[in-house]
């Protein structure tokens, strides 16, 4: 059996069942960079909590996110 390509890319699925995301799990959910969602998270702009000394971001805090981006007055450019 052929392995496929490496150049192959992996789409990730989403687990429903997960309730705090990593700040990368979140960053790939958003497909945006992991930088960046560390300085969104580091603002307040994503909610997030701390579990011991990890942060965490609710699963339901990505949706949310993107919500107030929709509903953000556009910026000129």
């Amino acid at each position: 059996m052929a392995e496929p390509p490496a150049a192959a890319t992996v789409q990730e699925v989403a687990d429903p069942s997960l309730v705090l995301l990593t700040v990368e799990e979140t960053a790939r959910r958003l497909r945006i960079g992991r930088t960046t969602c560390f300085r969104l998270v580091r603002a307040g702009e994503i909610e997030s909590v701390m579990v011991g000394r990890l942060r965490r971001v609710p699963a339901d805090a990505v949706p949310a996110y993107v919500a107030k981006l929709r509903h953000r007055p556009a910026r000129a450019a």
